[in-house]
């Protein structure tokens, strides 16, 4: 029973791709090439508008509506239209910022799902009230954007939150949280409908309409799944989104050292770096993020069921990657700490033989 949440959302989301195809040929609904982009002719940008109307035809279908599913189901649908108004007139981000603050406000509000405690080890609880708030109104709004940001690659945003998902969905049979669980597989689902037809080359794109409503979706199940539990078990969103974070705030230090706004784009994400720096290619460097989100997935989970050794996983992730910013110069050629650290000492052993 429990596949037919993911295989029935993934058909009709599949199914839907071709109306919304059309539809966006009918309304010339497509991508702009610029000098940020990679990929070329005319390819449909609204491709969410599939995800989105199949997470909710099955979130309505499989699960019993309740305060809690109803705030996080408008918060979901306000963030999907404020992108699908960016993917057809190109708002300013502050009223983008805007649709997601409103969003997060219906799922704090009306769902009330808000971090309003920590439970800490040995029986310290920090109980949170504005705090708790602004924590969760950063928290969703900067994972929104940080998905957003990562869909640069075919294949690229909805292979990361259908592993990311798939990963929620087994921590939550491990809590025994199965509305969170029959969520996430709807999602992924949907999603996968729609990167059957956005795996390189892609004939669609999902959006700002889709890339918000994953992260947005992502961002409140985690929340939802992991707010009031122990403190190793709310870090666990943390390391799920490590990667779009992570890229997110050496995009963020990397345009501040150059002295340029946080909003300048630019082509030196994670997926740019791996795609052109390291020669992988579009399908080398998505497929190295899935890897590598498999992995934070991995670590999350025995962060839960075995904490010792998700711990040791977590350092040598988190090495691993500072190693690949340094060595990439994805941040700074100058910011090089442990290399520096590294070629001294080896300077100074040759010195001294």
């Amino acid at each position: 029973m429990e596949v037919l949440y993911f295989i029935v959302p993934m058909l009709v989301s599949v199914i839907l791709m071709f109306p919304v195809k059309m539809l966006a040929k009918k309304y010339n609904l497509y991508a702009k090439e610029n000098n940020r982009t990679i990929h070329h002719g005319k390819i449909a940008r609204v491709g969410g508008i599939a995800i989105f109307a199949s997470f909710m035809i099955f979130g309505y279908l499989f699960i019993k509506e309740n305060r809690t599913f109803d705030g996080l189901m408008i918060g979901a649908a306000i963030v999907f239209i404020g992108g699908l108004i960016d993917d057809i007139f190109d708002i300013k981000p502050i009223y983008k910022l805007a649709f997601q603050f409103a969003a997060t406000t219906a799922l704090v509000f009306i769902g009330d799902i808000y971090l309003y405690e920590i439970n800490l080890p040995l029986n310290i609880t920090i109980r949170m009230k504005l705090l708790g708030y602004v924590i969760t109104y950063l928290w969703v709004i900067g994972i929104t954007n940080a998905v957003n940001l990562i869909d640069g690659l075919d294949g690229l945003a909805g292979g990361f939150s259908i592993i990311t998902l798939m990963t929620i969905a087994i921590l939550s049979t491990v809590i025994h949280h199965r509305e969170v669980f029959v969520l996430c597989l709807i999602l992924a689902g949907s999603t996968m409908g729609f990167l059957y037809f956005n795996f390189h080359p892609a004939s669609i794109f999902m959006g700002d309409c889709g890339a918000q409503l994953l992260g947005y979706v992502i961002a409140a199940i985690s929340l939802y799944g992991f707010k009031s539990t122990t403190f190793i078990t709310l870090a666990i969103p943390v390391i799920l989104m490590f990667i779009p974070i992570f890229d997110t705030f050496s995009a963020i230090i990397r345009r501040k050292l150059k002295g340029e706004r946080i909003s300048t784009p630019d082509k030196s994400h994670f997926h740019h770096v791996l795609m052109n720096g390291m020669g992988l290619g579009q399908v080398g460097a998505v497929l190295t993020i899935y890897v590598a989100t498999a992995l934070f997935g991995l670590t999350a989970y025995l962060y839960v069921v075995n904490r010792p050794i998700g711990l040791i996983l977590l350092v040598f992730l988190i090495i691993l990657f500072e190693l690949f910013i340094e060595y990439t110069g994805m941040i700074s050629p100058k910011y090089r700490p442990i290399l520096s650290l590294v070629d001294r000492l080896t300077d100074k052993k040759e010195s001294e033989e």
